[in-house]
């Protein structure tokens, strides 16, 4: 063994054991030690919980109006006695039931558009990059034009020919987004595939389905869960942006995009019907944006020891090495 060998097989050991020792526990306990991306993840985390089971833990139903109670101010009392946390709309519907349940559909459809686009891009893209020539040339062409159209535009045009709805939204949303998980898997694919691990694959015989689905995409499903919290945020913005303008949910399905466009024709004399749902896209694409950031520098081998590393006593030497 040569000195070089010698010298870094130990550090080369050192890194493996430390990488092998992370555990769910280390990543809960970074996530607590960082306020901003744990308090976004507990928002999430409620947020989903209040979607998942809204039918049993709205206070009001949804879709029942009450004209004795219209126009109820948040915190405020309606003449029959009902309690209304954010306040009610024109019918007299608890507000705060109809977000959780406008909850449920916005989630829903970002998490199967990213999901449904990301299994399109992510083929594609792995596809492209792992057998170049032809294939790669045309793919990355379609991608460039899909991304050079207006996306909202393009969807507005064919909703307006087959007509909205929740499944078309999610048909929408694959056909135009799946090129941004399909770029970032071509460059990933291309950035693995030069790695040493992968020309001993080859060298042993393993097919090419082989190591595509065992060395490569487990290899790349730190930044693809990245983009995949990114684009939950983007299309939850989008759906809402299209259901404002009418082509996306429709009534009586609650919406939070709906859900303005309802509420801002009496803007000036009942703000909450405008305010509560816009505050609730904006939390929730913030808080999926800061828990995307968050994964990312977790998922970064320059940035992850410094999450991972328990924090250290204020009388505990530093250790020149690190």
């Amino acid at each position: 063994m040569s000195a070089v060998d010698a010298t870094t097989a130990p550090q080369v050991e050192e890194d493996h054991d430390r990488a092998a020792a992370i555990t769910g526990r280390a990543y809960l306990s970074a996530l607590m030690r960082d306020r901003v991306a744990f308090v976004s993840a507990v928002f999430l985390g409620l947020l989903l919980i209040a979607a998942a089971g809204a039918d049993f833990l709205a206070p009001f139903d949804p879709d029942k109006a009450n004209l004795r109670a219209r126009f109820v101010p948040p915190l405020g009392t309606a003449r029959d006695g009902g309690f209304h946390l954010l306040g009610t709309d024109e019918l007299g519907r608890d507000l705060f039931s109809r977000l959780m349940h406008g909850a449920r559909v916005s989630m829903s459809i970002g998490l199967l558009g990213a999901i449904c686009s990301g299994i399109a891009g992510i083929t594609l893209g792995v596809l492209a990059g792992f057998y170049r020539g032809l294939l790669e040339d045309l793919l990355m062409r379609a991608v460039d034009g899909m991304m050079a159209l207006p996306s909202l535009l393009i969807a507005l045009f064919i909703l307006f020919v087959i007509g909205p709805g929740f499944g078309n939204l999610i048909l929408i949303f694959t056909l135009l987004h799946w090129m941004v998980f399909a770029r970032m898997a071509r460059s990933l694919t291309l950035t693995h595939q030069q790695s040493t691990y992968i020309t001993a694959a080859r060298a042993i015989g393993g097919s090419d389905a082989r190591i595509i689905l065992t060395h490569l995409l487990p290899n790349m499903v730190s930044p693809l869960i990245v983009l995949f919290t990114l684009e939950i945020a983007v299309l939850i913005l989008s759906e809402a942006s299209l259901s404002f303008l009418g082509f996306g949910v429709q009534a009586p399905q609650s919406s939070w995009g709906l859900m303005i466009a309802r509420g801002r024709e009496y803007i000036s004399s009942a703000w909450w019907l405008v305010v509560m749902p816009g505050a609730a896209i904006f939390l929730t694409a913030l808080a999926l944006n800061l828990v995307a950031a968050w994964a990312r520098a977790i998922t970064d081998p320059v940035q992850r020891w410094r999450w991972l590393t328990p924090p250290r006593g204020k009388n505990q030497p530093i250790d020149d090495d690190e």
